[in-house]
């Protein structure tokens, strides 16, 4: 099969496609075709060495979510050959860079129906984690007002669509160029945050789930109310925590399992939440996906096309 193998750690110059083995199912595995896999911004920063997997070797495949056809099942797993799926890598594995993949059956579900294999790709894990975000770790609920950062992003464009399905008021920040598209998502308030910042809007928000990291996520507790919650999905800076006590200041681990899946395919499947403006390119084009990502002027999701 074809794969993108990363050398070593560096620019987009380590990553390079080849022929290596097929995978083979091990007790309670499957071996799913991807057919399409979504490029992540953690991705490049893995390449780039800033993210460092514990025992990970090279050449190593990068990739955390993807859609495909199951191919083969080991004993035990509980999909069948032609169940269509999409799934999440463990953390720290990777693989979704390539035609095929071996994975434990119990953390992939079966792919929403109505949507192609291009669309869930870029729904797995944007998704899972901006439930993680909201639902389990925000406990947001009806009447509250939240703050999504980087509204125009997978994870948080999947968020305003959620949170307004649970019934809260939704602001968020982007460019001026992305205010239609998250306002079509659903936000009620834009800002733009190269006009306006954020943090004059005083200490209104009872969550404030932030996608961007850095200094943004720093800032935010600066407007989460009293009791409220900052919930963030990217590091901040180093060694500059929020300083406030009377909030709750959460990274919530995204573990890897079906229920979350299928609670992605549930909001899909019931128009609760539609697909993301995706930009895709096919496999021998993983270089250019990687620099746009690394533009960090993305509206949606990025994702290769294996078939």
């Amino acid at each position: 099969m074809r794969a993108v193998l990363m050398s070593g750690y560096g620019g987009t110059e380590v990553l390079q496609v080849a022929e290596v083995p097929d995978p083979i199912a091990g007790a309670g595995e499957v071996v799913v075709d991807i057919h399409a896999a979504s490029v992540n911004a953690a991705d490049a920063k893995v390449r780039a060495g800033v993210t460092v997997y514990d025992d990970m070797s090279f050449p190593h495949i990068l990739g955390r979510d993807f859609s495909g056809v199951v191919s083969t099942v080991g004993d035990g797993a509980d999909l069948r050959p032609g169940d269509e799926v999409f799934g999440v890598c463990l953390r720290g594995t990777d693989g979704g860079y390539a035609e095929r993949i071996v994975i434990p059956a119990a953390i992939v579900a079966r792919k929403p129906t109505g949507i192609d294999h291009t669309g869930a790709a870029a729904l797995a894990l944007a998704g899972v984690t901006a439930i993680y975000g909201l639902e389990d770790a925000g406990e947001l609920h009806r009447g509250q007002h939240v703050l999504i950062q980087g509204g125009a992003g997978g994870v948080a464009g999947f968020a305003i669509q959620l949170a307004k399905f649970l019934g809260a008021e939704v602001t968020t920040t982007c460019s001026a160029n992305n205010a239609d598209y998250v306002t079509q998502l659903g936000a009620d308030h834009v800002i733009d945050y190269h006009r306006t910042d954020f943090t004059t809007l005083g200490a209104r928000f009872d969550l404030v789930y932030d996608t961007v990291g850095g200094e943004v996520q720093r800032r935010s507790a600066t407007v989460v109310r009293p009791g409220g919650r900052l919930v963030y999905c990217a590091p901040g800076p180093e060694g500059r925590s929020p300083s406030r006590d009377d909030i709750g200041v959460i990274h919530p681990e995204v573990r890897r399992d079906r229920a979350h899946l299928d609670r992605v395919t549930e909001l899909v499947t019931t128009g609760a939440v539609r697909l993301p403006t995706i930009t895709s390119f096919p496999l021998d084009q993983v270089a250019d996906a990687h620099r746009l990502s690394e533009s960090r002027h993305l509206q949606g999701k990025l994702v290769l096309r294996m078939r």
